[in-house]
């Protein structure tokens, strides 16, 4: 789900195994990526993921950093990480959406080798992409609930439309 000129490229870790037999991102029951969009102001409405092509008309793309599907993202390898980072660099470079939010702080660390990075806009850019990296809203993530997630999504979406009005 990406396009020239995006909005916001957001950035999942790898596919779930319900995402890889569906071909809808954040698929899995209880993951709370598309209740926090439509909570955070990104979306009108609240989406299915099945609903994923209409993210374009509101500016939003999704990709992962890994492409390989797997139960849970502690599968993944280093090296798998560091290659998805590199690749979604030329990804981004080539798509040069405005911002990359990349949806859990310690697959961007992996991926980018930035082991100190916190929730937040990073300093790093990708060519002219800002990179702002969003909480984990698999619902294996405790430490934020639905609301506190959203709140950090919003502050992405104030700072994509700041940008887009200026």
């Amino acid at each position: 789900m990406v396009a020239d000129g995006l909005h916001v490229l957001f950035c999942g870790i790898n596919p779930g195994l319900t995402t890889a037999v569906t071909g809808h991102h954040f698929a899995r029951p209880g993951n709370r990526f598309w209740p926090v969009l439509h909570l955070s102001g990104f979306t009108p409405r609240l989406l299915k993921p099945s609903e994923q092509g209409e993210l374009p008309s509101y500016g939003l793309g999704i990709t992962n950093v890994v492409a390989r599907a797997s139960a849970r993202a502690d599968e993944l390898t280093a090296e798998e990480y560091r290659e998805g980072g590199r690749l979604l660099a030329l990804k981004v470079a080539r798509l040069r959406p405005r911002w990359l939010a990349v949806v859990g702080v310690t697959a961007y660390r992996a991926a980018f080798d930035d082991r100190k990075a916190q929730v937040g806009p990073q300093e790093r850019t990708i060519g002219n992409t800002r990179v702002w990296v969003l909480p984990n809203p698999s619902g294996l993530n405790a430490h934020w609930t639905a609301q506190t997630m959203a709140e950090e999504f919003a502050r992405l979406r104030v700072a994509a439309e700041a940008e887009t009005e200026a």
